[in-house]
């Protein structure tokens, strides 16, 4: 059990996560902040935190446990503001859903304490934003991925493992080159579709009647178009390079289709589809729940 959890960021993720400790017995105290005093009082009085601090410094203060539930581009200066409390017994993770420029920020600040850090994605979440939405379960069942670097304290891993799988989760391990590469193809590059489609039917001037005809199949692909906007733009630009890799193989399998359609190729177009249809039969989620 940990003594305290410095709770930086009480929105839905980090809202969630101080639930689920709670909820499995693993703290004895959560400290939080938020850059709107208005989230953090409002956490206190869910029951998600038990005090407010007034900065991030103060949240880390005591706290042997440390998570970073704030966007991605949010991460360094959070890392400044904390550094000073920082010790070598403390475990800090993040929730963060690239990891690189994560890790990058973490070996500029944290330099010498690096070690304390464990970078961590877990695979949940909700297109509704806010400590509102803060469920103790959204982690249950879940996959967590752990990107550690060399100098990664392997005493931090073993607690940061401990910590996850005591909240249900199964606990993977990737670098975090192999994370961004992977969540670019499944999670990144499907946000960026959604978000296109639904602005590319907007923009027609039939668009809004085109929508009040979409079935249960449009709503289901589309629905993480819904998604927080000031997340999801962190997020795009964190890992534009391999995004924008996927998207060029999307772009050539788009084209493919394509040329099926406009060249009157029957043939040619049932084999590619085929093709996606047999790769998604196959394809199993190893998640319970729908992942983010």
């Amino acid at each position: 059990m940990f003594e305290q959890l410095g709770l930086i960021g009480c929105g839905m993720m980090g809202g969630s996560f101080a639930l689920a400790l709670k909820k499995a017995g693993l703290v004895k105290r959560v400290v939080g902040y938020s850059k709107s005093p208005s989230t953090t009082e409002r956490a206190r009085q869910m029951g998600v935190i038990d005090v407010e601090a007034p900065s991030a410094l103060l949240a880390v203060s005591g706290a042997d446990l440390v998570l970073l539930a704030v966007p991605v581009s949010a991460t360094e200066a959070t890392f400044k503001a904390i550094r000073h409390l920082v010790h070598k017994n403390t475990l800090v993770m993040d929730v963060g859903s690239t990891k690189r420029e994560v890790v990058d920020a973490a070996r500029r600040v944290l330099r010498d304490q690096v070690g304390v850090f464990v970078p961590a994605h877990p695979i949940a979440g909700k297109e509704l934003a806010g400590v509102e939405h803060a469920d103790a379960d959204l982690y249950a069942g879940r996959q967590v991925i752990l990107t550690p670097i060399e100098r990664t304290y392997t005493a931090q891993l073993a607690k940061a493992e401990q910590v996850w799988t005591g909240l249900g989760c199964q606990v993977l391990q990737m670098s975090p080159e192999e994370h961004d590469a992977a969540y670019a193809a499944v999670s990144h590059l499907p946000h960026l579709l959604a978000f296109a489609l639904m602005n590319a039917i907007g923009d027609q001037e039939s668009g809004k009647t085109f929508l009040e005809l979409a079935g249960p199949g449009f709503r289901d692909f589309t629905r993480i178009a819904a998604s927080d906007p000031s997340v999801w733009r962190d997020i795009l630009v964190s890992n534009r390079e391999e995004l924008l890799t996927q998207s060029r193989h999307f772009q050539r399998a788009l084209h493919a289709l394509e040329t099926a359609i406009s060249s009157s190729d029957p043939d040619a177009l049932e084999v590619l589809i085929d093709q996606a249809s047999n790769a998604r039969a196959h394809w199993r989620m190893t998640a319970t729940k729908p992942q983010r």
